[in-house]
């Protein structure tokens, strides 16, 4: 059967960025970068995504164009005859997986919360009942598994038309609809009265904060939060190198993913801190941030109805780019390894991940008291596998595979980067690859672990 590709370079870059491009961006960022110093903190995200980031993107979608496959296939194509590197192939696919049993839930909440603001469900709410709205949502299996539902049907939906005419037809519009979006409600939020103070919060380098926060502290949570934000190490990347042009180098075009990928990271703090300012609100971490503290910013602003479902209308495509972009990775994954027919896997991923998506929904209602891990809901106990333990592993798997003479080699990995016209990734790396990067990687992996 034919490999698909991708049908232009702006739909590659559109898709890859919209898999990297999550919910992370928006409630993680700002509020990192808010805790840890501002400016402080962006210089050393930035640099760590350079040194970091880049890199090992350009290894998974190098293995990816290299052998035209989907993860277990793609490390068997490359591999030393006789080694056992394309084991790490099912973990990619148990990752994407596992991602999908929690992720479905949150991109459902998006999905929901635009509804009721759209619907008006939050007008002349007081602060108190802004509160009781997401308790009451998920205490309710019925509300959060319909929303759960709809998220993973038309996420199939999508991927059923294949490549070209579902993921990066609909990614394409999706992705240009939530730039345009962002842009919007950040001039709004710039507008408010009082909006200067919650910039200069967010991005003014600040010494004192970043000291109170502990030098280490902000250095360790930029190199997470650069880590993390290109959900590199399940080989979500792996699959669109796999479907991409050999005209330009890996290098040119993992940049330009991390530049879109930071610029909605960043302009979504300059949509929430003004906002949160110029209300007298304070910025909280995590969901309380976008389903509680924001909400009542909201409903106090002026035609703030319309803001607020312009806002969960964005959130919703940023977390649903992710969705339908790990959805093709699963089917590819079986297609590729089991030979079905993209409907045959269409139909049995569907049905298996609203299943396996049920427990994170009953996680905080029905079964609230069950702890799967460290004392951990369903939710985050899911979330702690992948990001604390398959994300970083994986991408140490990766790196391993690229540089070492064990694996794939760093001659060949550094030839299928550096095809096609752009920027070429510097021989001169070789030692940094083999010997600081893996370094940098297990530091993520111990402290997440710890």
């Amino acid at each position: 059967m034919k490999r698909e590709n991708f049908g232009s370079r702006l739909g590659f870059l559109l898709v890859s960025a919209g898999c990297a491009i999550g919910i992370g961006n928006v409630w993680k960022f700002p509020y990192v970068t808010g805790e840890n110093g501002g400016g402080v903190f962006v210089l050393f995200y930035l640099l760590f995504l350079i040194i970091m980031g880049v890199p090992v993107l350009t290894m998974e979608l190098a293995v990816g164009r290299a052998s035209r496959k989907s993860a277990v296939l793609g490390y068997a194509e490359l591999e030393p005859s006789g080694s056992k590197w394309h084991i790490h192939g099912w973990f990619c696919v148990a990752g994407c997986y596992l991602l999908m049993m929690y992720y479905t839930t949150v991109s459902g909440w998006m999905l929901g919360y635009f509804f009721k603001f759209a619907s008006g469900a939050f007008a002349g709410l007081q602060a108190d009942a802004i509160d009781g709205v997401f308790g009451a949502m998920r205490a309710s299996p019925g509300e959060m598994g319909m929303w759960m539902a709809v998220t993973v049907l038309a996420g199939f939906f999508v991927c059923s038309f294949g490549l070209q005419k579902g993921l990066e037809r609909i990614t394409k519009w999706m992705m240009l609809g939530l730039l345009g979006l962002i842009v919007v409600l950040a001039v709004h939020s710039l507008l408010l009265p009082g909006a200067a103070e919650g910039v200069k919060f967010y991005l003014l380098p600040d010494f004192h904060r970043a000291a109170e926060a502990g030098l280490g502290s902000v250095i360790t949570a930029a190199m997470n939060q650069s880590f993390f934000t290109l959900s590199l190490g399940i080989a979500a990347m792996e699959i669109f190198g796999s479907y991409m042009s050999r005209e330009h180098t890996l290098t040119g075009e993992a940049v330009r993913i991390c530049c879109l990928d930071t610029f909605v990271a960043v302009v979504s703090g300059l949509i929430i801190f003004p906002a949160c300012f110029s209300f007298g609100v304070q910025p909280d971490a995590g969901p309380p941030l976008i389903f509680i503290t924001l909400p009542k910013v909201f409903v106090n602003m002026a035609g703030g109805r319309l803001w607020g479902a312009l806002f969960f209308l964005f959130m919703t495509f940023a977390s649903f780019s992710t969705v339908i972009a790990v959805f093709e990775n699963l089917l590819a994954s079986c297609i590729d390894n089991f030979g079905w027919s993209r409907k045959k896997a269409v139909g049995i991923n569907c049905g298996f991940i609203l299943l396996a998506s049920l427990p994170c929904v009953l996680g905080y209602n029905v079964w609230s008291g069950f702890r799967p891990l460290l004392g951990k809901d369903v939710l985050d106990s899911e979330d702690f596998l992948v990001s604390n333990l398959l994300l970083p592993l994986g991408a140490l798997v990766y790196l391993l595979f690229c540089v070492t003479k064990w694996g794939w080699g760093f001659e060949k990995y550094l030839e299928e980067a550096n095809t096609g016209s752009g920027l070429k990734m510097p021989r001169g790396l070789k030692p940094y690859f083999q010997f600081v990067l893996p370094v940098l990687i297990l530091l993520i992996l111990i402290q997440g672990l710890l």
